[in-house]
């Protein structure tokens, strides 16, 4: 591996050799008092569409707004239908996208119009296999929010209707459409930070709304919220408002803070560095905050080890996420190679290379000279080399550029790197955290068969 690791970081320096002509001219440059560090912007072209693709959405909430949208936003897209199980949501569609919109509570009499071409499944988890199976065979093309299922024996069977269908299926991890992971990509398979041996990612929050204590209507009742489909596929229980409402907090029907969040940095991990993701997968957290009947950890911790394939070497991956910290930012992951590290946003790249370090430590020196290699002259520890990798000013954002991937490949009879495949890789060691946690062990994966392998 060596060779190709000299092979790669050669490709890189002469590539950026290119690049950093910029800073004869004054361009891209950022002045500090100790010396210019290179700053690059990221560009994204221009798209458009010369026909129009009918969509709907099932399920109305919160991510199911926003994703629509986006979606709609894309050049050449109309919404001709929604689905959701409250009434208020349904009456706010109309009143949001036209008074003719097709609105139903049933998701499949939604999949029987012949006028819809692809729907966005932004469903709580417990319906998303069910839903992207069911409008696969019905004929329509599926963006299915993350994490693709609820639990880890369900993926097997979507990949199975993608393949016999052949319908376009996307899962919307939309990181792996953005600027900043297709540069954190680009850099890393050119040699960037030299080979990878660890990487890191968290997420922080301190917010009702953003540790899911999401508002509920004045009016939810049984009257206007269908409970019974609602749980039809679950455990039966009477009717609770706070468990339709803020469903994330239940094991029933949402995946946690791994299912919600991990899986964003399992998704562009893997998309960065190629990998079919971890072997083995221990997680532990508590609920240390959010005291309100929840069933699900606040504090979230994981650590992964990632075997020798192909596209990498072995490395070690650990992830955390704190519903009780408004200090760190929001999202963040970082890679770091034997030459250097990648900070990456889906917005930017910083890249920090290593230069010689050198010390003028006494102990660092008379360790040299016991080791038969005497320091000569005054030496100093340098700091890393820094090169920033922006998203041009009006940037459409990772969402946008997911969409546009999405609705290209139903045009163009194309394929998406986010497919079924992808999307359990990226689900599996997120639904495995859980398993993890509840169960207080390892648990072990397969990730290239996809298989759980049973403790000896």
């Amino acid at each position: 591996m060596s060779n190709k690791r000299d092979a790669s970081r050669r490709k890189f320096i002469r590539n950026f050799a290119t690049a950093t002509a910029a800073l004869a001219t004054g361009q891209a440059v950022l002045a500090t008092e100790r010396e210019p560090a290179f700053f690059n912007i990221l560009h994204r072209n221009g798209y458009a569409a010369n026909d129009t693709i009918n969509i709907a959405l099932i399920g109305a909430g919160i991510m199911g707004v926003q994703d629509a949208i986006t979606a709609l936003r894309v050049p050449g897209t109309k919404m001709v239908g929604v689905c959701d199980l409250y009434k208020g949501r349904l009456s706010e569609a109309k009143t949001r996208w036209g008074a003719d919109l097709f609105t139903t509570r049933s998701y499949k009499e939604l999949l029987s119009r012949k006028d819809i071409d692809a729907v966005i499944i932004a469903t709580p988890d417990h319906w998303h296999q069910q839903i992207s199976i069911d409008a696969m065979r019905a004929g329509k093309h599926v963006y299915c929010e993350k994490p693709m299922v609820h639990s880890i024996g369900e993926g097997p069977a979507v990949i199975k209707a993608q393949k016999e269908t052949g319908k376009i299926f996307q899962v919307g991890s939309q990181g792996v459409s953005s600027l900043g992971n297709e540069k954190a990509k680009e850099l890393l398979k050119d040699g960037a930070i030299g080979e990878l041996n660890y990487a890191e990612g968290f997420w922080a929050r301190h917010s009702p709304t953003g540790a899911w204590q999401y508002p509920i209507p004045a009016d939810a009742s049984p009257e206007t919220v269908d409970w019974e489909a609602f749980i039809s596929n679950t455990t039966k229980r009477p009717f609770d408002k706070t468990r339709f409402f803020r469903w994330r907090n239940y094991t029933d029907y949402g995946t946690g803070m791994s299912g919600d969040l991990f899986v964003h940095l399992f998704s562009s991990l893997h998309f960065i560095t190629d990998s079919f993701g971890p072997e083995k997968i221990y997680s532990s957290g508590g609920l240390r905050y959010w005291k309100d009947g929840r069933e699900v950890p606040d504090v979230l911790l994981g650590t992964f080890d990632y075997p020798q394939a192909k596209a990498h070497p072995a490395f070690n991956l650990s992830l955390r996420c704190n519903f009780v910290d408004g200090t760190s930012g929001t999202t963040f992951l970082k890679l770091v190679g034997s030459e250097g590290s990648m900070d990456i946003t889906w917005d930017d790249v910083t890249l920090k290379r290593n230069k010689a370090v050198e010390s003028d430590d006494p102990f660092f020196i008379e360790q040299m000279k016991k080791a038969g290699t005497p320091i000569t002259g005054r030496k100093r520890i340098l700091p890393p080399e820094e090169y920033t990798f922006k998203a041009e000013k009006g940037y459409e954002g990772g969402p946008y550029d997911h969409f546009v991937n999405f609705f290209e490949a139903i045009r163009k009879n194309g394929k998406v790197v986010e497919d079924a495949v992808f999307g359990y890789r990226a689900a599996a060691p997120a639904l495995l955290c859980n398993d993890s946690y509840h169960q207080d062990k390892a648990m072990l994966w397969n990730p290239e068969k996809m298989e759980l392998v049973k403790s000896k």
